[in-house]
């Protein structure tokens, strides 16, 4: 069954790749933020299929999915939901926001002010929405797959810490390779529109319950001691690194074990593998770091950070 399970996975890819050239390694980011039940952050200039990214996936899988373009006056409740007054029932009613379905598009997330980022906290954390005192839970399963340009672009505004931890990962979409580019222009000149995915034949193939059974299936990765260590003394090394002001947290560890397990089980492994860890940390880990100002002037990157610690940190046999 674990098989068929993958081979599922694999089938996921394959559509994603009839609307979606190259990115593969976003297209693996995703999936195992879905088997790890985690919130994916995709960055990236305008025009590197983001948004087409994320439309894609969701509709080869069974799950409902709903699109939020954030906006500088878009307000909480537009997200979460709001009680609006029912003249004739004469009392209020509370009115879903697109914050309840299972995956959903936030898209260009840092063009709006930080306390309407804020409101998607509890629903990322606590997979639930509280309005008036009352909380509601969101659907099971429940994804966030938020879309973002570099901050330094104009009319963005830096994600708060809080949020930013929330988000399983966050993958970096870079400008597509020579091969890559004249494909993307191949397809367009045969007529392929973005808008239209039903024409490009992508459909759904994986549903709620067998990702419920592949979940529970990569709970079962082993992971030893070792490798447990392993991650435990690469987050120590970022915390003690003179360019970092603020290293991954515990909470950054446990991340990454659990997006390992599932790479792991991906890459029909049967335990986790310090090239598991090794793969995974930069996405798992880059949103993490606060940089000291002097490193920033520098122009080191979290990434620069992150690749110093995994050499410098012995790697079990």
């Amino acid at each position: 069954m674990t098989n068929e399970l993958r081979a599922q996975f694999a089938a996921v890819r394959t559509e994603v790749g009839k609307a979606v050239v190259g990115q593969g390694g976003a297209v693996t980011g995703l999936l195992i933020a879905l088997l790890a039940g985690g919130h994916v952050l995709l960055e990236g200039v305008p025009g590197v299929a983001k948004t087409l990214l994320v439309r894609t996936l969701s509709r080869s899988l069974r799950l409902d999915t709903k699109r939020v373009q954030f906006t500088p006056d878009l307000m909480p409740g537009d997200v979460t939901g709001s009680l609006v007054y029912d003249g004739k029932a004469g009392e209020f009613e509370f009115r879903e926001g697109p914050v309840f379905t299972n995956i959903m598009l936030a898209d260009e997330i840092n063009r709006t002010p930080p306390k309407t980022q804020s409101a998607l906290l509890e629903a990322m954390e606590e997979r639930q929405v509280s309005v008036d005192g009352v909380s509601r839970p969101l659907p099971e399963p429940f994804m966030v797959a938020a879309t973002q340009n570099p901050i330094e672009y104009e009319g963005t505004y830096q994600l708060p810490e809080a949020q930013l931890d929330r988000f399983l990962l966050k993958l970096v979409l870079n400008l597509p390779e020579r091969d890559d580019e004249l494909q993307i222009l191949d397809r367009s000149a045969a007529g392929f529109n973005p808008r239209d995915l039903a024409a490009a034949g992508v459909t759904p193939v994986l549903g709620p319950s067998e990702l419920a059974e592949a979940r529970a299936s990569v709970a079962t990765v082993s992971v030893s001691q070792d490798v447990i260590g392993y991650i435990v003394d690469l987050a120590r090394g970022t915390r003690q690194s003179p360019s970092v002001k603020l290293g991954v947290s515990p909470r950054g560890t446990t991340a990454l074990l659990n997006v390992a397990k599932a790479w792991a089980w991906l890459s029909d492994s049967d335990g986790v593998t310090p090239d598991h860890v090794q793969a995974m940390a930069l996405p798992t880990w880059r949103h993490r770091i606060q940089l000291r100002p002097e490193a920033e002037l520098e122009g080191i990157s979290p990434d620069t950070i992150l690749r110093s610690v995994m050499q410098q940190v012995q790697v079990p046999i």
